[in-house]
């Protein structure tokens, strides 16, 4: 014998159904808020203006920057507009993943010939690396490139 579908059962369906969309919720937000890394820069306005006369000076400089990671080394070269290596005072470069900073790491170079090359062990999976060096004349170089552990970087 069927059992009748009364007012009861479907405000206890709905309750429940209701209830779990809530939870979902509560659990994706409080992971999302725990994920997030913070604030970025104090003033956003005067961090616009620096960006704008950064970016000015580094497009002056005419560099691109490429990476290569063959399994047990990373490696980084600079070629200016010409496709000579520049000068360079300082060069580093942060490794990690694009969605935390748990992983991140910063390797020693060694320079040979204007390639920066550094032992490193990368996961599988996606990686950026944010290189920054200083030019002669002081004009800072900043660059994103973005890596999939074992195949070659654009």
């Amino acid at each position: 014998m069927a059992r009748e579908l009364t007012g009861r059962h479907v405000l206890i369906i709905t309750l429940a159904a209701f209830g779990v969309i809530i939870a979902v919720n509560v659990v994706m937000a409080f992971l999302a808020v725990g994920s997030f890394p913070g604030l970025e820069v104090q003033n956003s306005y005067v961090a616009s203006q620096e960006f704008d006369r950064d970016r000015q000076a580094q497009q002056g400089l005419g560099w691109t920057a490429k990476a290569s990671y063959d399994g047990s080394d990373l490696t980084i070269e600079i070629l200016d507009k010409q496709g000579r290596h520049p000068i360079l005072r300082d060069l580093t470069a942060t490794v990690g993943r694009p969605t935390h900073k748990r992983a991140d790491v910063t390797p020693d170079f060694t320079v040979a010939g204007g390639v920066y090359r550094a032992p490193l062990d990368l996961e599988p999976g996606a990686w950026n690396i944010h290189v920054q060096a200083v030019a002669e004349d002081g004009t800072r170089f900043r660059q994103r490139l973005d890596h999939y552990a074992g195949a070659r970087v654009n």
